[in-house]
């Protein structure tokens, strides 16, 4: 019986996550980081925006957008490490910091959109 591999669902993960984070990080950081700051737009009170945190909808499309984006750079970074720096031999080694690193930090996130104030 021969075992399968986890390729394809690392490979879709990475690729999920590319996009989506091509499609949303852009505009965040440009309401969070810009035009909310320099008051190009009015800013939500912070009871609107604990409401908008708070739907499980909103908490749900920030984690999957966390964990997608996550392991879009474990892949990336496991790929470059492979082949930038041919360190091959180093595969078990590599898969357990660059995987583990997205699953702590999609935990992280979890904990954090969980205990929403």
């Amino acid at each position: 019986m021969t075992r399968r591999s986890l390729e394809p669902l690392l490979w879709l993960l990475f690729s999920a996550g590319g996009v989506l984070s091509a499609l949303f990080l852009p505009v965040l950081l440009l309401l969070f980081g810009l035009a909310l700051p320099l008051g190009w737009l009015p800013p939500p009170s912070h009871a609107r925006l604990i409401a908008v945190l708070g739907n499980p909808l909103t908490g749900l499309v920030l984690f999957l957008l966390c964990l997608l984006s996550l392991f879009h750079f474990a892949h990336r970074f496991r790929y470059t490490l492979y082949d930038g720096l041919q360190i091959k031999h180093l595969n078990e080694l590599i898969n357990l910091f660059c995987y583990g690193a997205a699953i702590v930090g999609s935990v992280v996130a979890v904990y954090l959109l969980w205990n929403v104030p």
